[in-house]
This record gives C-alpha cells, structure tokens and sequence, in this order.
C-alpha cells in the first residue's frame, strides 16, 4: 500500500472534507475522491460515509484510521532520524506533553532542570487534554506525557508506561479583592451562592461532586473555552473557579485562591510509550517527579492562621514562619 495514499485519508479523517483535504495536499478533490476509493477496494470495506457537513470515518474506518496514523508518525520519525543520523548529528527531539494547569508550570520547571544537566536538546511542548495527550503518546507523537486522572478518567493501556506521582489537591481562585480571599480553609457550604465559571467537563463534574457530598449545590453559570478564559472571568469578578492547585504559583496577579475543607484530589500520572523510548524521558519523568513534590510540599505547609486576616493580601504564614505567595 502507498503511504501517501493513507496520509490523504487520515487528513480527510482530521478535516471531515474531501475539498479541505484536497486544498491542504494540493490536490484535485477528484484525486483525493479516487485515492480513498481505491483504498476501500484494496481493504474490502467502506471507510467514509457522507454526513450533512462533510464526511466522516466508518467504524472501519475509525480503526484503519488509528493504525495508520501510528503507522505514518513511525514513517515520519524513521525519515528524520535517518537523515540526522546522515548527517551525523543524531539529536531526536524530545516531545512532551500536557495538562493545561501542568504545563503552566510544572512541566517548563522540569524542561529547565532537564537541560541544566543535559545540554543543549530540542523540545516541543503541547498542551491537550488527557485523552488527546495520551492518544498522541500510542501514535508515537509524544514521548512523555504528564496528565491527570480527573473525570473522565485515565485509560490503562497496555501499549504505554504510566508512573503515578501523587494526589493534587484542587482550590477555589478568587479576585483578588473577593471576602473569602486568603481566610483559610473555606467549607463549601459557604461558597454555595457564588457564580461558578467552567472551562471543561472534567473540573466541573469534581466541582459538582465535592459540592453534592457538602449538601449543596454548584451553580456553574458561567463557562470558558479555556484555563486562560476561565481566569479573566474570575480576575474580572463575574465568578469565582476550582482550578488545580499546581497551578497556584503560575496564577496572574489579579487572582489569587483559598483552600478548601476536604478538598476534591486528581492523580497525576507520567505517561510514556513502551516502545522506542526518549532517552532522556525518564530523566525529564524524574524532574518532573521532584518539582510536583515540591509544589504540594509547598500545598501542605501553607496553615492559615488567624493572624492571616491581618495581612496584605496575596500572602499567607507557612508553618516555618516564613511566607507564601
């Protein structure tokens, strides 16, 4: 089979559009037409179906879909690193992944320390979703990714490596200038008439658990298209949000967050594929281990007190006697 062939039917998968497709590879759309036909005949099955918008994999397809792109990332990974290897300076770039709250801090913080005792590497950092991430770590376009266990949920699978790094204890972010700022650990029976802002299902539905098991309820009126979307609403004054903890020392300066009595928790995980692995992903998986230890390190010291109440905002006493931001 040509290769060529299935990369035009993985770029109509990913368009729904035989037109789009055909703009992108700078074909004919009558080409891209006869190249998906000629692969049905090859396989002996139909891979699209016409919907109202466009076009979309048949369950067939779906699977075909899957392998083959495995299958053109191998391709694509196997050109590179032969050219390199050519030209005699073999140095394959290293992909991570991750979370949106992890990639605000963590992850960069790990990346750094990486390179401080490695040298000079590539890198790429993308940020997704669990399950985009954890797709894109099968199919060979990531060779770490740190992801989170938050609804709904982190598959097993067992073409990947996963590494548990510990529980994430979730927070409420509030302007800087709202009541509750900085007063300690809040019930949320006292947050129940606040306007709540969401930017994804997982992060409601623990908001929606952590308030059902206090007796109330959540009122998440307001929602996001994004963490960065999420936080100006809630700069702004229009609602207050359940946001990572791991993400509080990379908050903006106009938001600033309270714990919570019995916080909802998500696991944190390291995901790396079982085949070909980076050399330098365990190193990066153990940067990363040791900067989450120390953010929740940072998580657990933080004892509000009741002197607290008396200072400028944005600070609180940690239990040695120093101060946290």
């Amino acid at each position: 089979m040509d290769l060529t062939v299935w990369r035009t039917f993985v770029t109509v998968c990913r368009l729904g559009s035989l037109s789009a497709a055909a703009t992108e590879l700078h074909h004919t759309q009558s080409a891209v037409s006869r190249q998906i036909a000629g692969l049905e005949r090859q396989l002996g099955v139909a891979l699209m179906e016409r919907h109202a918008r466009g076009v979309r994999p048949t369950p067939a397809g779906e699977v075909f879909r899957h392998h083959a792109l495995a299958t053109l990332n191998e391709a694509d990974r196997a050109v590179r690193a032969t050219r390199e290897a050519g030209d005699g300076a073999f140095n394959r770039p290293l992909a991570v992944g991750a979370t949106p709250s992890l990639a605000a801090g963590i992850v960069p913080e790990a990346i750094r320390a990486l390179l401080q005792q490695a040298g000079s590497i590539r890198w790429s950092l993308l940020p997704g979703s669990t399950a985009q991430l954890h797709c894109r770590v099968v199919t060979g376009d990531l060779d770490i990714a740190v992801v989170t266990d938050a609804p709904p949920g982190l598959p097993h699978d067992p073409r990947v490596e996963r590494r548990f790094l510990g529980l994430d204890a979730m927070v409420v972010a509030l302007p800087v200038d709202h009541p509750q700022a900085e007063r300690g650990p809040v019930h949320m029976r006292a947050l129940a008439d606040q306007t709540w802002v969401e930017d994804n299902e997982g992060s409601a539905a623990l908001l929606r658990q952590h308030a059902a098991r206090a007796g109330v309820s959540a009122r998440i009126d307001l929602t996001a298209a994004d963490l960065p979307g999420k936080l100006a609403l809630v700069a702004t004054g229009h609602a207050i949000a359940l946001i990572p903890g791991v993400l509080t020392r990379a908050l903006r300066a106009d938001v600033t967050t309270t714990p919570l009595v019995d916080p909802p928790t998500r696991g944190i995980y390291a995901i790396t594929p079982r085949r070909d692995p980076h050399p330098h992903a365990a190193p990066l998986l153990d940067h990363v281990a040791t900067a989450f230890a120390s953010v929740r390190a940072a998580q657990v010291d933080c004892r509000p007190t009741e002197s607290d109440t008396h200072r400028s905002p944005g600070h609180r006493t940690l239990a040695a006697g120093t101060e946290c931001p």
